[in-house]
């Protein structure tokens, strides 16, 4: 089975950003299944590819996996005129391949939204099977934050997210909720599956070498975000309980936020005017250089702004690294992850919007280090029966091949 696949931020382990599509590329292959891997050339990530752009591409192979990388830059820090030019310009250059690439099945997943153009062309002019992906409900995501408030835009988006679920032959949810959101869009369940982010055991549990930042103590509880700094992550909450915790003369907890993103600068600046030394920042790092600092690490900070959209609708790929590495997770908003930690007692859920709060959680992780080490334990067994990688890619795998015979 030749499989066309469309992810516009596509990275190896070799970048700083998710690879579920990598894995499931990768696992394709073993299966003996060819793969094209379309992409662009995103900020965060590592394509594998090194030869130079002719007419505004490249191509080669890349462990098995033949990419086609567009030279589009794109980075979280870009402003929203400018995204959205980009991932049109990708979708466009997309339907082109769509129309001349020799393949089986066209497989897109987001984001962003217009990932699922090629495969409405595929599926309607070429008659080609089609499995759409979703990771992120959109317009919904974007409205509810404010970010995107024309009608017309929204409409647009509407319509088009309408397309493409409908279009698709076969669909794949990362969160429970946003398997609701595509049914309730009428597409029926039978056509929707739910395959959420998974844990790439072998990477965090491997050999690595345990590091920590030079501002980080090896007495202090060291709890770190990884992640994009944007505005749906709204890490001003991890500010509001550094500012408590320097109230409270608790100097053993350094908060790390790890990454890059449109707001990083802002939030420097607010943590140097607020002289907040218990905040360090870093630069982004590899997979292999994050197993190595989430090694060193004691708790995880699954953090994103208090917006209901996000309580079932979003499947982050740092929770489940967090859970990979055996760390406790601190989550603080509401939803599935919220449960499943309480559930499985392996860490933290917080009320959002509660800096207290927040400062409570990781006081309560600073003064029994035994309980801590027991919550990271019970992140690892739920990472390893629930969330394995490998598992979850069969799942996936099946359901993709499936379309084939439909």
């Amino acid at each position: 089975m030749r499989v066309l696949y469309f992810h516009q931020h596509f990275s190896t382990p070799k970048g700083s950003t998710g690879i579920r599509s990598y894995e499931m590329a990768r696992r394709l292959v073993a299966r003996s299944h060819q793969v094209t891997m379309v992409c662009g050339s995103y900020g965060g990530g590592e394509t594998g590819l090194a030869m130079p752009f002719v007419q505004g591409r490249r191509r080669g192979v890349v462990d098995g996996i033949e990419v086609i990388e567009f030279g589009l830059t794109y980075s979280n820090a870009d402003g929203l005129v400018k995204r959205g030019l980009t991932f049109l310009k990708f979708a466009l250059r997309s339907i082109d391949l769509a129309f001349t690439e020799r393949y089986d099945v066209l497989f897109a997943t987001t984001t962003p939204l217009t990932a699922g153009i090629p495969g409405i062309f595929a599926r309607w002019l070429r008659g080609k099977p089609f499995v759409f992906e979703v990771r992120d409900l959109w317009p919904e995501l974007p409205r509810a934050m404010g970010v995107i408030k024309n009608p017309l835009m929204l409409g647009a988006m509407s319509v088009l997210e309408w397309a493409s679920y409908r279009s698709a032959h076969r669909l794949i949810g990362l969160s429970p909720g946003i398997v609701d959101g595509i049914a309730q869009r009428g597409v029926p369940r039978e056509h929707i599956a739910l395959v959420p982010n998974g844990c790439d055991l072998g990477i965090f549990a491997g050999a690595v070498e345990p590091w920590r930042p030079a501002q980080v103590r090896p007495s202090d509880l060291l709890a770190v975000f990884a992640g994009t700094h944007g505005m749906a992550n709204g890490l001003d909450a991890v500010l509001d309980a550094a500012a408590e915790l320097k109230r409270r003369g608790r100097n053993d907890i350094k908060l790390l936020l790890i990454g890059q993103g449109k707001l990083k600068p802002g939030l420097q600046a607010r943590a140097q005017r607020e002289r907040l030394d218990n905040v360090v920042f870093h630069e982004p790092v590899n997979k292999a250089r994050l197993a190595g600092l989430m090694a060193a690490t004691d708790v995880g900070l699954q953090i994103l702004a208090n917006v209901p959209a996000f309580y079932y609708g979003t499947s982050p790929n740092k929770f489940f690294d967090y859970i990979a590495a055996g760390l406790p997770v601190l989550n603080n908003y509401p939803g599935w992850l919220a449960q499943i930690i309480t559930d499985n007692a392996c860490g933290f859920a917080v009320s959002p919007d509660n800096a207290v709060a927040f400062a409570d959680a990781l006081e309560q992780a600073a003064d029994d280090r035994a309980a801590l080490k027991e919550m990271g334990q019970r992140s690892r067994t739920l990472a390893e029966e629930n969330f394995d990688r490998q598992v979850l890619a069969d799942k996936w795998m099946d359901w993709v091949e499936g379309v084939t015979r439909l």
